[in-house]
């Protein structure tokens, strides 16, 4: 009789799980290297200060309050832009997802207005605005607007058409079908769109605040380059990159808790 053997199991790899010591050791590697080069006169202090001088930098923003108020005006600036230009592109993307009339209508309309730099824009945003406050957020919402659209209506077009089939033949009303089959099966795509539009907003905040703003990241850091004060500066770029983590973060629990039922 021949020797019979266990068949080795062929469906590991492919595991999205994340590994959080990699991460973790890939930042602390950068961040000893590029001190090491500091340290040792590789990069000079005029063009790129060390990890230190930029904590240092930022810990005496921290203390003057400096820090708080620009952070202040930056978050309340993304956190308007980013909702409206969000619910706007959720609603057209989901119009055009549902409707041929609207997807008709709306894909030309994206396709010609997308490409367009939302920041070539603030200027007639000024105009039309003001130099306050709603042309900054406008500015913003535009820049989140449009991925939004197409993220949602590609992801609600990418459902299973036999999800659909199968609602319609239980009977299922259209309204139910959409709650319950389409927007879960198009939440994926909805919530990798809104790392996509959450980036931008930070591009453009910063874009944004360059321009005639007293508080802000951005206005912190044109005022730090006009004054060559590298640590400053990089102080606030090194802000910006943790403020961008922190979204991040925030979005991995939000489709950790969105997504539990997969």
């Amino acid at each position: 009789m021949p020797e019979t053997r266990p068949v080795a199991f062929r469906g590991g790899g492919f595991n999205p799980a994340g590994r959080r010591g990699a991460s973790w050791i890939a930042f602390a590697a950068i961040i000893a290297a590029w001190q090491l080069s500091s340290s040792s006169g590789l990069l000079p202090a005029l063009f790129m200060p060390s990890p230190l001088s930029v904590v240092e930098a930022l810990a005496r923003r921290v203390e003057t309050g400096a820090l708080t108020r620009h952070l202040a005006a930056s978050l309340q600036r993304i956190a308007l832009g980013w909702a409206v230009g969000t619910l706007g592109g959720l609603a057209i993307g989901t119009a055009m997802g549902i409707f041929a009339v609207a997807r008709s209508i709306g894909l030309p309309v994206t396709s010609a207005l997308f490409p367009i730099p939302k920041i070539a824009l603030l200027p007639l945003l000024i105009l039309w605005f003001g130099i306050g406050e709603p042309s900054k957020v406008a500015t913003i919402a535009l820049g989140v607007l449009f991925p939004t659209i197409i993220s949602t209506y590609t992801a609600i077009d990418g459902v299973p058409r036999n999800l659909i089939r199968m609602g319609q033949s239980f009977g299922l009303p259209a309204a139910m079908i959409v709650w319950k089959i389409l927007l879960p099966g198009a939440l994926p795509g909805i919530l990798s769109g809104f790392r996509i539009s959450s980036s931008i907003a930070l591009i453009l905040v910063v874009a944004a605040e360059m321009i005639g703003a007293e508080h802000g990241i951005g206005a912190f850091i044109l005022a730090a380059g006009n004054l060559m004060q590298t640590d400053q500066l990089v102080a606030g770029v090194v802000l910006l990159s943790l403020l961008g983590l922190a979204v991040s973060f925030g979005l991995s629990r939000l489709e950790r808790w969105l997504l539990r039922w997969r």
